[in-house]
């Protein structure tokens, strides 16, 4: 039996193997986050309108479109939801194991731009020291832009 998968196996080739693990490998959307930080090492924090109140202040967030780069996700976000531009430095965190998505934080930084936010999606967007975070900051931003990782 075990043969004759992978003969089978090996016969489909390309496209179909990729059809055959799509249907049955676990699917996941992807969040990304970006840790952007100006030249004084402030960082870029948004007050979300659709975030759940009391928690609506975090980083430049959203969903991979497909295809698209994680890093490339990061610089897309920011300058929709802010007009800024930003170039990725690194990969901070990868985790997976939710039943649906898995998420990217990338550290970025300020390269250029206008601050203009997307008032659809943002209703604030400052510059904060680590020692000024505002309050209702997502416990998991807050961990991150203090080095302390997420869990």
């Amino acid at each position: 039996m075990k043969r004759l998968v992978a003969r089978a196996w090996r016969g489909m080739r390309g496209v179909w193997q990729w059809r055959v693990l799509w249907l049955t490998q676990a699917t996941f959307m992807v969040g990304v986050t970006g840790i952007v930080r100006d030249g004084e090492g402030r960082v870029l924090l948004l007050k979300h309108r659709l975030w759940p109140e009391g928690r609506e202040w975090g980083m430049p967030s959203g969903y991979a479109h497909k295809g698209e780069e994680f890093g490339q996700t990061v610089v897309r976000e920011v300058k929709e939801e802010t007009g800024l531009d930003v170039r990725t430095k690194g990969l901070v965190v990868l985790n997976s194991g939710f039943r649906l998505r898995m998420e990217v934080v990338y550290e970025a930084e300020l390269i250029g731009g206008t601050m203009e936010i997307d008032s659809f999606e943002i209703l604030e967007a400052g510059w904060f020291t680590p020692d000024e975070l505002p309050e209702g900051l997502q416990e998991a931003h807050r961990r991150l832009i203090l080095g302390e990782g997420v869990s």
